[in-house]
C-alpha cells in the first residue's frame, strides 16, 4: 500500500515574512514520523492570515485531481483559529468543504478540554473536499501538536475512507478490530475486557486543594534516564532565531547564525612589515643568489647590487591620511611598519640593513640613505592587498561562537563588517522557591527553619559565566503561603520580563507544598514532560513547558520552566546537565552539553546501585604521566553546596554494587578548566 500524502498549511502573517519564526511544523513532523511507515513525510507550506490564500492553498491540493489520485489525502491548517481580528482560516475552510466531520472536532475539543479550560477559545474545523480530509488546528505549537495527537491514529482510516475505500470491507472485524489496528485499545484483558491507551493525559501532579492526606504517595511521573530526559529538552526546545546585531564587543557569547565574507580586503593597500625603506628592485637583482652562482663564470653578467647610497624622497607613515607618492628608479622612501607602499615600491629593506648617509641641512631630516645589503627579493617585507583576507572571503562560518579571547571579534572589525547575523540568545529567569528560604540580604539571625539562599546566587553566577542568554533576571523568592505566590511569580517572570525560560528551585518531590508541578499543569495549563530522573543527585527534576500569548503579536508559543531541586548541590549539577543543553540549542550550538573527558580516580570511591551518580570531583593534570586524575571534593550529600566549592568536574559514577577502585578509569564531565594545564 502506498504511503499516505499530508500538507502542513501553516496560516501566519509572522511566519509568511519570516519562515525561521514557525515553531508549529517541527512538532507535528515529529508526530507524523512517530506512526512510522504510514505517511510519506508532509509536505510544509506558509500563508498569511488571508482566506484567498488560504482557499487558493487548498484549492491546489485538492482540485482538478484524477479519481485514483487525490492532491493530498490530508491537509492540516495551523493558526486562525480563534478570536483575533486576522483569525480567518474557518471562515476560509468552511465553505470549501463538500462534507463536514463534527466528530474529529468533537475529539480535538474533548482533548484540549482535558488539558485547559481556554480550549473554549478554539473555532477548529474538519471535513472533505473531494477526496482529501481537511482538519484546521490551533497556532500554538503545543496545541496544535495536542490537537493532532487526538486523533492522528483514526486518520488513515478516515483518509482511505475519503479516498474511496470499501467502507464494508474496513469494517469487517467490528470496531474493536480497528480500534486495535489503529492502536486505540490493548488486546482483551482475562477478565474480557479492554482498557484503551489514552491519546492526551489530565495532569498528573497532585492538586493541592485537596490537602496532604488526598494526596499521591509515590510519583506518577515516568524515571527517565538522564539521556532520555535531554532528549524530551531538545524536542521542545525553541529553534535558534537569527537576528542582526551592530558589531561591538557586546557580542561576545553570541553564534553567528550564517556565514560572514569580509567587506574589505585585509590589508587594503600594500603595507610595509617593517621600519624602513621603500625601494625598486629590478628582476635581475632579486634572482636567487644561488641559481646567479651555478652560471659559467666566465660568461655570466655582474650581478647587478641593490647596495649603495640612495636619497631618500618621501617619508610614509601608518596614517589615515592620504598615499605617499609614486617612487622613481634610483630613489628610496622612509617607511615605518603598517604604512603603505608608495607606487613603483616592490620591497621593504630594514632599517637594521642601512646607515645615514647625509642628513638635511637642519639636520632634522634623512638626505641620503646607505643600503648596506644585496640580498632581498621582489616583496620581501611587504603585505600585499588582500594578503591577510581577500575582498569576500568567509572570515566566520555558521555556527562559530563570538569569543572573549578576542579574535572573532578582530576578524570582523578588520574586515569591515559593520552589522553581524548571530542568533537570539534566549532571557532566563531564577526564582527561589519555599517559606524557609531568606534572602542573603537579610542581616538578622536566623530562627527556626530559615536557611539562606544560596541556590538563587549560586545559579545567577553559573548561569551568566555561560555567556549563552541575553539577560539572567533574578527573580526573588515565592513563598508556599499564601498560595498563589508561584503563579503569580511565574506569570510576571513570562509577562513582564518576557523571559523565555524560568529556573526554579525546589517545590519538585512529592510534600504537601511542593507546588511547581500542580502551578505548571493546573494553573498555567502547562504540560510536565518529565518529573523524575533516574540520577544521583538531582531525582526529582523538572521540565515543563508553558503556553504563553505575547501582548504585541498575539502569537502563541511555549516557555521552558526548569524545576530544579531545592538542595543546593542538586541545583547545580543539574543545571549544568540540563539547562546548559537547552540554552546551547536556542544559541545555534549543539547542545551537547558539558565536555567529556577520561580520568583516573586517586581513591576507592562507593556507587549507587539504583542510581547513576554525579561526583563533584576536583579535574587536574597527573605530573608523572600527563594523564587526568579526579579527586573527591569529599561529603557528597545533595544539600552540602561545599561539595562544588572547588570542583571543576563531574565523576560518572555507574549505576553498580560495590565501587569504583583507586586507579580505575572513569568518564567525567568537565564544568571547568583543567587544573595543570
Amino acid at each position: 500500500m502506498s504511503l499516505l500524502q499530508a500538507l502542513i498549511l501553516i496560516v501566519s502573517d509572522t511566519a509568511s515574512a519570516d519562515p525561521s519564526t514557525d515553531k508549529t511544523a517541527p512538532l507535528l513532523l515529529e508526530t507524523f514520523a512517530e506512526l512510522g511507515a504510514i505517511w510519506a513525510t508532509p509536505t510544509v507550506e506558509i500563508v498569511p492570515d488571508s482566506i484567498d490564500e488560504i482557499q487558493s492553498a487548498i484549492r491546489a491540493r485538492t482540485d482538478g485531481y484524477d479519481d485514483e489520485a487525490p492532491g493530498v489525502n490530508l491537509i492540516l491548517t495551523t493558526g486562525g483559529t480563534g478570536f483575533a481580528t486576522r483569525d480567518w482560516t474557518p471562515e476560509a475552510v468552511k465553505p470549501l468543504l463538500h462534507r463536514e466531520a463534527p466528530g474529529l472536532v468533537h475529539g480535538m475539543l474533548k482533548a484540549s478540554f482535558d488539558i485547559t479550560p481556554f480550549a473554549m477559545m478554539s473555532r477548529p474545523v474538519a471535513g472533505v473536499r473531494h477526496k482529501s480530509l481537511i482538519l484546521t488546528l490551533p497556532g500554538s505549537p503545543k496545541g496544535a501538536k495536542e490537537n493532532l495527537e487526538a486523533v492522528i491514529r483514526l486518520l488513515p482510516h478516515a483518509c482511505k475512507q475519503a479516498a474511496g475505500e470499501n467502507s464494508r470491507q474496513a469494517h469487517e472485524g467490528g470496531v474493536k478490530k480497528l480500534e486495535r489496528d489503529v492502536g486505540l485499545a490493548s488486546p482483551t484483558t482475562a477478565g474480557g475486557g479492554t482498557s484503551p491507551i489514552p491519546i492526551t493525559g489530565a495532569p498528573q501532579s497532585n492538586d493541592p486543594r485537596l490537602g496532604a492526606t488526598a494526596r499521591a504517595r509515590n510519583s506518577p511521573y515516568p524515571m527517565l534516564s538522564v539521556a532520555d530526559a535531554v532528549r524530551k529538552i531538545w524536542e521542545h526546545s525553541p529553534f535558534p532565531v537569527a537576528e542582526t546585531r551592530e558589531m561591538s564587543p557586546d557580542l561576545v557569547g553570541k553564534v553567528v547564525a550564517k556565514d560572514i565574507q569580509a567587506a574589505e580586503a585585509v590589508p587594503a593597500y600594500r603595507a610595509s612589515i617593517v621600519d624602513g625603506y621603500a625601494v625598486i628592485v629590478s628582476a635581475e637583482e632579486s634572482d636567487d643568489e644561488e641559481d646567479w652562482k651555478e652560471g659559467d663564470p666566465e660568461t655570466r653578467p655582474a650581478k647587478p647590487s641593490l647596495s649603495g647610497v640612495y636619497p631618500v624622497a618621501s617619508v610614509s607613515h601608518a596614517q589615515a591620511t592620504s598615499m605617499p607618492p609614486p617612487l622613481k628608479p634610483g630613489e628610496i622612501a622612509r617607511i615605518t611598519t603598517g604604512a603603505p607602499l608608495p607606487e613603483g615600491a616592490n620591497a621593504v629593506v630594514m632599517v637594521e640593513d642601512t646607515v645615514i648617509s647625509a642628513l638635511t641641512d637642519d639636520g632634522a631630516e634623512e638626505k641620503a640613505v646607505e643600503i648596506l645589503t644585496d640580498v632581498l627579493e621582489v616583496g620581501e617585507n611587504i603585505r600585499e592587498a588582500g594578503s591577510d583576507i581577500k575582498l569576500g572571503e568567509t572570515v566566520l562560518k555558521r555556527g562559530s561562537r563570538i569569543t572573549s579571547i578576542g579574535g572573532e571579534i578582530g576578524v570582523l572589525a578588520a574586515s569591515g563588517i559593520k552589522r553581524v547575523p548571530v542568533y537570539r540568545q534566549p532571557r532566563v529567569g531564577v526564582l527561589s522557591t519555599g517559606d524557609e528560604v531568606v534572602d542573603i540580604s537579610y542581616e538578622g539571625q536566623l530562627q527556626g527553619g530559615m536557611i539562606r539562599d544560596s541556590n538563587r546566587p549560586s545559579l545567577l553566577s553559573l548561569i551568566r559565566g555561560w555567556k549563552l542568554c541575553e539577560e539572567v533576571v533574578d527573580l526573588g523568592v515565592a513563598r508556599d503561603t499564601p498560595s498563589g505566590q508561584l503563579e503569580e511569580k511565574l506569570r510576571d517572570g513570562f509577562r513582564t520580563h518576557d523571559l523565555d525560560v524560568i529556573v526554579t528551585t525546589g517545590g519538585v518531590s512529592m510534600g504537601e507544598l511542593d507546588l511547581l508541578k500542580p502551578t505548571i499543569e493546573r494553573s498555567l495549563g502547562g504540560t510536565v514532560h518529565f518529573g523524575r530522573v533516574s540520577m544521583k543527585p538531582g531525582k526529582p527534576t523538572t521540565f515543563a513547558t508553558v503556553p504563553f500569548k505575547e501582548a504585541a503579536s498575539g502569537l502563541r508559543n511555549d516557555r521552558l520552566v526548569f524545576g530544579l531541586p531545592g538542595n543546593p548541590a542538586s541545583a547545580l549539577v543539574t543545571a549544568n546537565l540540563f539547562l546548559l543543553p537547552c540554552l546551547q540549542r536556542i544559541n545555534g550550538l549543539d547542545g551537547v552539553g558539558l565536555e567529556k573527558v577520561v580520568v583516573w580516580t586517586t581513591k576507592k570511591i562507593k556507587c549507587d546501585p539504583a542510581r547513576v551518580e554525579y561526583h563533584r570531583v576536583v579535574v587536574s593534570v597527573d605530573e608523572k604521566d600527563g594523564t587526568l586524575i579526579a579527586r573527591s571534593t569529599g561529603m557528597q550529600r545533595s544539600s552540602r553546596v561545599g561539595s562544588l566549592a572547588s570542583a571543576n568536574g563531574l565523576l560518572i559514577l555507574p549505576q553498580k554494587p560495590g565501587y569504583v577502585d583507586a586507579g580505575e578509569s572513569c568518564e567525567a564531565y568537565l564544568m571547568g578548566p583543567i587544573l595543570g594545564i
